[in-house]
């Protein structure tokens, strides 16, 4: 008895039975055909072409356990890292979305005898991240992709540049503060000596004299001229007294003087601080999320256009919608129309000419005049706009070589 035909309705039940997963038990995964019920399983079995299957498999059948173990290792972390990336689930979640697929690969003709054995052997294999509990055994995608983990150091390099502030201002205060003290401990003990003549016949003279006015200062040093009634012994009282007391004026002013100006330098700093934190906020605010400009120079980073075009050098003609441009490229001249994302941005040598892309500089032309590979920035002299001339420190990804 033939076929029937398409449209007849034996053809179209046939097709709606045959649709969705069936038993595993009727499905022959040498063949990979999948049997409706145990008629058809016998009579598949007996059919020439799964004879043929089975005498080649049993020439060499761990290359074909093998290479089904191999399918379904792909498969199944395909989707985990498609459909959950790097985030924690369940292995039966995972195994269930995949069987859901009807030409999956069965886990019966594989290596592994279980779910159990599977998430094992790739926890061992270090592919998973794979932990036991109550409720059942979790997995945790690894994602070793070279272009992943570039990105990650990326992220960490940015994260790392753009320290806390907050902290560091707060550390700064606190060592000035700390120096601060110090000095002040240093001026407030005071230093004593021993008095010392180098010879018996010099004289010692104290200012014991007290804030009064000028008459009765002058009549006390009378009275005491008069009591003392030697006037050749004034002359040498008088001087010492008079240096002394000098001496024990400007000291006090000179100690206050240097206290003011070690608090000036601190406050300065402080104030410079406070001054940084604002610009930074300021070009914060003034960021985009796309940085895109007619006649720069960029490259593609992307590899999904293939080794031809990957790392190559291009002149943005065209920006589209902000986050697209069309590209040219520098050595085929072939024109490409790629994202933002698919591109970064070109660093000259030293003395030529850029454009700032981003930041509070945006639309600025400069010229190059220094690279600092520790802070992953360069120092551009501004020139065009109402602060040409001055130097500025911008980021990598901020500026770019103008074509």
């Amino acid at each position: 008895m033939g076929k029937a035909d398409f449209l007849s309705p034996k053809a179209i039940s046939n097709r709606i039975k045959s649709k969705g997963l069936q038993k595993l038990r009727w499905y022959c995964q040498m063949c990979q055909k999948q049997c409706r019920d145990e008629n058809g399983f016998k009579c598949h079995c007996m059919s020439e072409s799964h004879q043929r299957q089975l005498l080649l498999a049993s020439e060499n059948p761990t290359k074909f356990m093998d290479y089904f173990s191999d399918e379904f290792k792909s498969d199944f972390l395909e989707l985990l890292r498609r459909r959950f990336g790097t985030k924690r689930v369940h292995n039966n979640i995972v195994y269930n979305e995949y069987i859901s697929h009807r030409e999956h690969v069965h886990m019966n003709s594989t290596q592994w005898e279980t779910l159990t054995d599977f998430t094992k052997w790739l926890g061992r294999k270090g592919l998973c991240k794979v932990d036991e509990t109550p409720k059942g055994w979790y997995i945790q995608y690894v994602d070793r992709d070279p272009e992943t983990i570039r990105r990650q150091e990326e992220q960490a390099r940015k994260k790392k540049q753009e320290l806390d502030d907050e902290e560091r201002s707060a550390k700064f205060i606190q060592e000035q503060v700390r120096r601060g003290m110090d000095g002040k401990e240093a001026e407030a003990q005071p230093v004593y000596t021993e008095l010392k003549r180098e010879s018996e016949e010099e004289k010692v003279a104290f200012n014991l004299s007290t804030p009064v006015a000028s008459s009765s200062r002058s009549s006390s040093v009378l009275g005491a001229t008069s009591v003392l009634g030697a006037t050749s012994v004034l002359g040498p009282l008088k001087a010492p007294a008079s240096s002394s007391s000098v001496k024990r004026k400007e000291a006090p002013p000179g100690s206050d003087s240097r206290g003011e100006k070690k608090k000036k330098s601190a406050l300065e700093e402080i104030m410079e601080l406070e001054e940084k934190k604002k610009k930074k906020k300021q070009s914060s605010a003034v960021r985009t999320d796309y940085w895109l400009q007619p006649n720069i120079v960029v490259k593609i980073v992307t590899k999904k256009l293939g080794e031809k075009y990957h790392k190559k050098k291009a002149v943005v003609m065209e920006v589209k919608e902000k986050y697209g441009a069309v590209v040219k490229l520098i050595d085929s001249g072939d024109k490409l129309k790629l994202d933002q994302n698919h591109l970064e941005t070109v660093i000259p040598a030293p003395g030529k000419r850029v454009l700032i892309l981003n930041g509070p500089y945006r639309d600025t032309e400069a010229l190059l005049e220094g690279i600092d590979e520790k802070k992953f920035s360069a120092t551009l002299m501004l020139d065009s706009g109402p602060q040409k001339g001055d130097m500025v420190d911008i980021a990598y990804e901020d500026f770019s070589k103008l074509a």
